[in-house]
């Protein structure tokens, strides 16, 4: 999620790092680079690792302590992913939507549940940790805030053995659009959601939605040159 797991900070890499008992790698950048280092030398402890069940874990923990609470929320990032059937490997951490009017309530909820509520510099999003893994509380969504309307469109799931509200298809794939930038602009991960989702996403209203955002619109004529979608034919005039 740029605000989502493929894009952290260095802080909250460090975190992770830490926990993790040494550092970890962006799938697809460094992590490649590491594992041709690896097998070079015969060693393994340069691959990343995969942190797909503790991170599950982890989230059920916390969704179930938010669903007691009666806390709004909506899973989020690489984790909604998997929920809505898209392979991945989780390595990085856990994101949930929440109201930015919620965080106190939320903090003190995860706090009092055991959740290690983390300082972070970033101005859109609470850091928390459990069982060694990232959690991140985000109340603004790739620099849009986080609604009622948003967290009503998300679809209840099974995440492992815990149903929960997980970010609807295309909310999804919005967000990972909107976070594209010119430091953050890999669009590997972004392609396998599309490619899972796409008979679930409204590509027109998706297209119309990032027209003025260079990144989102070259993704999408990847796509269409992809045939994952079809061409867009622009109306007489321009429309």
């Amino acid at each position: 999620m740029a605000h989502t797991s493929e894009a952290r900070d260095g802080a909250g890499r460090q975190h992770l790092a830490d926990a993790a008992g040494g550092p970890t790698h962006a799938a697809g950048g460094s992590a490649a680079h590491g594992a041709t280092r690896g097998q070079a030398h015969g060693a393994t402890d340069d691959l990343p690792k995969d942190h797909t069940q503790a991170i599950l874990e982890t989230t059920k923990q916390v969704a179930a302590l938010l669903k007691e609470a009666g806390c709004p929320f909506a899973l989020a990032g690489s984790v909604a992913a998997h929920a809505h059937g898209v392979p991945a490997v989780l390595q990085h951490d856990t994101d949930f939507c929440i109201r930015r009017e919620d965080v106190d309530e939320v903090v003190g909820t995860l706090g009092d549940g055991g959740i290690e509520i983390v300082a972070a510099p970033e101005d859109w999003l609470v850091k928390a940790r459990a069982g060694g893994e990232q959690i991140d509380l985000i109340f603004e969504l790739s620099h849009r805030r986080v609604t009622d309307e948003l967290l009503a469109r998300a679809t209840v799931l099974p995440v492992d053995s815990v149903r929960m509200p997980v970010l609807a298809p295309y909310d999804l794939l919005s967000s990972r659009l909107a976070a594209l930038t010119e430091q953050h602009c890999d669009f590997g991960p972004v392609l396998t959601i599309a490619r899972t989702l796409r008979e679930r996403i409204d590509w027109g209203t998706l297209r119309a939605e990032h027209r003025d955002e260079p990144f989102a619109e070259a993704f999408l004529c990847l796509l269409e040159r992809l045939g994952v979608i079809e061409s867009y034919e622009p109306r007489k005039g321009g429309t």
